[in-house]
């Protein structure tokens, strides 16, 4: 298989480098893919970033809707009823409206997770759950790095097929 040459290549933001702890590396991995998705979206055109880019229905304002409500399920568990309905954002959404919100919700996420001294612990949850324990800082975490991950996958394509905009 023939290799880029340094020429062919696009200029990506490299992964961070973060500090030696558990709790550094996945955080700033974390951070990283949730400046790239909302960079990705905060400046692509209407009406296309709205409008479905495959057979699912699958779109760009869609996904960032989406991992909003995912940040705060997770996070500061908010109970989402219906999923599927988390990937269309209302037809007054504006991208900075939903990218606003997104940054709001990453911003709350943070927030809990600056009082998580322990990984292995629940997160702390403003409410009570019944049934529904809280996870532990560190599977939450590695779940949002998963979902931030798969879902800016989806970005990377369905912006490229907007504009031809690539990298992060």
């Amino acid at each position: 298989m023939p290799t880029a040459s340094r020429r062919d290549r696009r200029g990506d933001t490299p992964p961070p480098r973060t500090g030696g702890s558990e709790t550094d590396v996945l955080r700033g991995f974390l951070d990283y893919l949730r400046t790239s998705i909302a960079a990705k979206v905060e400046d692509a055109p209407e009406p296309q970033v709205r409008t479905a880019g495959v057979p699912s229905g699958t779109n760009l304002l869609g996904l960032l809707q989406h991992l909003t409500f995912v940040e705060r399920s997770v996070f500061l568990g908010d109970v989402v009823t219906d999923w599927s309905a988390t990937f269309r954002a209302a037809p007054a959404d504006s991208v900075a409206d939903v990218v606003a919100r997104y940054r709001r919700a990453v911003a709350c996420a943070n927030d809990v997770l600056d009082g998580c001294a322990d990984l292995a612990a629940p997160l702390p949850r403003p409410r009570s759950l019944p049934g529904r324990p809280a996870p532990s800082a560190r599977w939450a975490l590695v779940h949002m790095i998963e979902e931030t991950g798969r879902h800016a996958g989806h970005a990377d394509i369905l912006r490229e097929l907007i504009d031809g905009a690539t990298g992060r």
